[in-house]
């Protein structure tokens, strides 16, 4: 009964459940107001609020009827962190993981309704503890692993500790309940070890909301970064961001490293937009910078300059090898199909290419070589190659 029950425990569990309370409407929030990582943070409400109920039905043991505070909240509980093990790789723009913790569910659930939820309960304590530990688990390595492959090893397990953390305290309640059989196996219960884990998860949950709220506002920072440095229609590099590489490579110049510069300008753009459309115009540019990009190498730089002006920074590369890239991507385009609506649209570009030379006094003066090869590549009549030496 409730009232049998020690202050200490109870205590503790209200502030658990406040702590799950006032979380559950943060990320509410976060979802729907600020609109912050949607899933993830709908996701976060479900899990504190799935929990929140968990613990409140357990409270109520003896008090209310059995189905509800036994196995409800038992497999309340497990899916808690079942939704928390399906939302959590999307924070690195992974999919759901949806069908372990699904799976694991739905076995727990199916176990736990096998047990007759009186007298000795220590296999409905293991099975509800190995289940929860499990998708704590399989989450922590998630988040680990695709962490890893964004940031440092020593980051990651900083981001990914407190999912370690409570994996190890679910850990514990499960091996305590193996090999203290003699122990009171109930969350309210008055051994020294409940009380202390009690407040291991209650600090716990504090540092988990705490770190995710972390990484969605880590992930809304890397998408302020990519919007101030990319173009919003074709999402290659804006032009203060391929201004920058350049830069960058000229620097790299003066230690012998050369480059190259492709100028690239579509043919007849006005035309197609007059003809077609603006909404044609955009799709064409998004045409384009598909069929560029499978002829750039990673450590190549495309960027848009503005309008239908697009360049290509080619590191470590000569004139010859410009115009090698520069033809391919010519033939690319040429040989590429367009529509609009029914409509079909010949697309073409003109290319100017330039290489850097010691003499240069700044990226500036590659670019505008480069430049004026372009508009000698339309005066010879579009879809055309030239080079331009210094």
């Amino acid at each position: 009964m409730i009232s049998n029950t020690p202050t200490d425990a109870l205590t503790l569990l209200a502030a658990t459940v406040l702590e799950f309370g006032v979380a559950s409407v943060f990320w509410a929030v976060m979802a729907q107001g600020a609109r912050l990582a949607p899933r993830a943070s709908f996701g976060l409400a479900a899990v504190n609020a799935l929990l929140a109920v968990s613990l409140s039905l357990h409270a109520l043991r003896s008090t209310a009827p059995n189905l509800l505070t036994f196995w409800a909240s038992d497999v309340l509980s497990i899916a808690s962190l079942a939704v928390l093990r399906t939302v959590l790789p999307t924070l690195v723009r992974q999919p759901l993981a949806w069908r372990s913790a699904l799976a694991v569910l739905l076995i727990g659930a199916a176990v736990l309704a096998t047990l007759p939820y009186t007298g000795d309960m220590r296999m409905e304590t293991r099975c509800v503890f190995a289940s929860l530990f499990a998708l704590a688990l399989m989450a922590s390595l998630d988040t680990w692993w695709a962490l890893r492959q964004r940031v440092s090893v020593q980051m990651s397990l900083l981001l990914s500790g407190p999912l370690f953390l409570i994996s190890i305290l679910l850990l514990g309640r499960l091996l305590e309940s193996l090999l203290l059989p003699g122990n009171n196996t109930d969350i309210l219960g008055s051994g020294d070890f409940n009380i202390a884990w009690l407040w291991s998860l209650l600090a716990m949950n504090l540092v988990l909301n705490a770190t995710m709220a972390f990484l969605i506002l880590a992930k809304l920072i890397r998408r302020i970064q990519r919007l101030t440095r990319h173009d919003p229609l074709t999402d290659v590099l804006n032009r203060r961001a391929l201004s920058e590489a350049i830069d960058t490579e000229h620097a790299r110049l003066q230690r012998g490293k050369p480059y190259a510069l492709v100028m690239i300008d579509m043919d007849r753009f006005k035309q197609l937009n007059d003809s077609l459309g603006h909404a044609a115009g955009d799709a064409a540019l998004l045409r384009l910078v598909e069929v560029l990009k499978p002829c750039v190498r990673e450590v190549d730089v495309l960027g848009r300059l503005g309008g239908e002006e697009f360049c290509v920074l080619l590191p470590l590369t000569d004139i010859a090898g410009a115009a090698l890239v520069a033809e391919r991507m010519r033939l690319n385009l040429e040989e590429s199909q367009f529509s609009w609506q029914g409509k079909d649209w010949p697309l073409t570009a003109s290319f100017g290419i330039a290489e850097a030379e010691a003499s240069d006094p700044s990226a500036d003066s590659v670019l505008s070589r480069a430049d004026r090869a372009m508009y000698q590549a339309k005066a010879q009549g579009r879809n055309v190659v030239q080079a331009l030496d210094a």
